[in-house]
């Protein structure tokens, strides 16, 4: 009677079983059984398979849980999985695993045209197999396999005549997810760029199992340039989940990465029209956390090299979004220190907008007044060139919303005691259309730069400055003569009564000092009035020991 009921109880799984299923649960990936034996060649020895419901031990580090799927399970691998993305397919090389159990599958030339589809899906799952480049001397047979494996996969994907179908986009977007989607290596928060930064002057780092990756970005993007594939079906597994994906290995220091991952992207962008505003976002959610959070990201050139292009295609009127999103990301993004290393692209992606709409010039130039570098010379020279291009698109009543605030700026950069911020800001007379701007306003403008352009002929160290400033105050005498005298004429009365208050301001400085000379012996205090406007000094002793007391 007690057998027949502890009978009846479950029995405890053994420690093996546990440690599988418990191997299931956690980071690693699993493959199916057909996908295993393609990918890592088990052959019927090593097999002792229970009965269903069981895990089963297959040997070579691989083990199979309870739900019909195979895990590759021992202690290194498990390691090497820690801090993927949970469940992510990137199925890790067992240290057992050998030429032996790795071996390449017969070509496609070799085998007749009713069995290339299944080839081609068991090369898929072959390389799913993610090898070890830390150490350039391991498994390098098996490394040169999987590299052969993907060329042929490549050309294969080239030479396709017929439509995709859903079995190929699964298993291919799986075998790119186990490559490509890995944790990139972390960096030091603390540590932001310098104002001045100059990519030239680091070495690259560069992805060590990058002789991989690239075939399977040339891959993913020969599949999705592809006439061949249904946008429609493929959206099932190029979802948001994928995409994100792919916009998190924007960040990798290797530019050779982000150079496939931008053509890629943008392919992407263009055929799977359902992802455009989602992927519009994900980019605008980078910008936010890079400028607002950690001022450190190096794919911002790439993302926004794609806007650029994004950008030139929008349809007018402009949809409120887009302005929006000009207004809060992209002028945000002249703020941070590092805006050298892709203040280019930038660029391009704001005059595309003043390109496509003339009435955002204000807006735009109003931004870049509101993120004017101070102290940073590089990076002013930089805005004055990104100036000219806005005011290049701008049309005239645009010009005379800014025109204003703008010159008050340019004034100050035409006095710049750094030479190359001085000449910046004179070269913009010799754009045609700017000169035309500003003769039409000369009015305005001449009273408010002319001090800076008489400052420049009088004193500044730099001759080059010089001759530039004299060319451009023979513009506006040119222009207009009789403004030009009255601008001189204001210009050297407030000269002269800026004579005289300094000269006032120092004889002031001259008595007070007397004074305190002449009481400091008595140890007597000199009271000076609390109103800058009238610095009174008080002579009478009496008067003083009376306030003191």
């Amino acid at each position: 009677m007690i057998k027949q009921i502890l009978g009846k109880l479950p029995r405890k799984p053994s420690s093996k079983s546990s440690g599988n299923e418990t191997n299931n649960e956690g980071p690693l990936s699993s493959m199916n059984s057909s996908n295993l034996n393609s990918a890592v060649g088990l052959n019927g020895n090593s097999r002792t398979i229970q009965s269903s419901g069981k895990s089963s031990n297959l040997g070579s580090g691989v083990s199979r849980s309870s739900n019909g799927t195979y895990n590759l399970h021992s202690s290194s691998a498990i390691k090497s999985m820690q801090g993927k993305n949970s469940g992510t397919m990137n199925t890790q090389v067992s240290p057992l695993l050998n030429s032996a159990t790795y071996e390449a599958l017969p070509s496609f030339r070799d085998v007749p045209s009713s069995e290339k589809h299944s080839l081609f899906i068991r090369k898929l799952n072959m390389c799913c197999v993610v090898f070890d480049f830390s150490d350039p001397t391991k498994n390098l047979k098996e490394k040169d396999v999987k590299r052969q494996t993907l060329l042929e996969l490549v050309d294969y994907i080239t030479s396709v005549t017929s439509k995709f179908n859903e079995v190929t986009m699964q298993e291919l977007t799986k075998m790119v997810a186990a490559n490509l989607f890995r944790t990139l290596p972390s960096s030091n928060p603390d540590n932001k760029l310098p104002d001045l930064y100059d990519a030239e002057d680091e070495e690259p780092t560069m992805e060590p199992s990058y002789p991989h990756l690239q075939i399977v970005y040339e891959l993913l993007l020969r599949f999705v340039a592809s006439s061949e594939i249904d946008a429609k079906l493929a959206k099932r597994y190029i979802d948001h989940s994928f995409v994100l994906r792919l916009l998190d290995l924007f960040d990798s220091e290797d530019q050779r990465e982000r150079e496939y991952l931008k053509t890629i992207l943008h392919r992407i962008y263009g055929k799977f029209m359902v992802h455009r505003p989602f992927i519009r976002k994900a980019i605008n959610n980078i910008f936010y956390h890079f400028m607002f959070e950690t001022e450190k990201h190096n794919g911002i050139a790439e993302l926004l090299e794609i806007l650029g292009s994004i950008i030139n295609g929008f349809a007018l009127p402009l949809k409120e979004e887009h302005k929006l999103f000009l207004v809060r990301a992209l002028i945000p993004l002249h703020k941070p220190k590092c805006v050298s290393m892709y203040h280019q692209q930038l660029s391009y992606c704001i005059t595309q907008f003043v390109e496509k709409d003339c009435k955002l010039a204000d807006t735009v130039i109003r931004g870049l007044l509101k993120y004017w570098p101070i102290t940073n010379s590089s990076k002013e020279v930089m805005f004055l060139g990104e100036l000219e291009e806005v005011l290049e698109a701008t049309q005239a009543a645009e010009f005379l919303r800014c025109m204003v605030p703008l010159f008050r700026q340019i004034g100050r950069c035409l006095n710049s005691s750094h030479f190359q911020v001085a000449e910046r800001a004179l070269f913009l007379w010799n754009n045609d259309h700017i000169r035309n701007l500003i003769t039409q306003n000369r009015k305005v403008i001449l009273p408010i730069i002319f001090p800076a352009l008489e400052e420049n002929t009088q004193s500044h160290w730099n001759q080059a400055v010089q001759s530039l400033t004299l060319n451009v105050r023979k513009t506006f005498s040119d222009a207009d003569q009789t403004l030009f005298d009255e601008c001189l004429v204001r210009f050297q009365e407030d000269q002269i009564k800026e004579k005289e208050i300094q000269e006032k301001r120092e004889s002031t400085w001259r008595r007070l000092e007397e004074v305190a000379a002449s009481k400091a012996v008595s140890n007597e205090a000199v009271l000076v009035s609390r109103f800058a406007s009238s610095v009174a000094i008080a002579t009478n002793t009496n008067s003083q020991s009376s306030v003191g007391s």
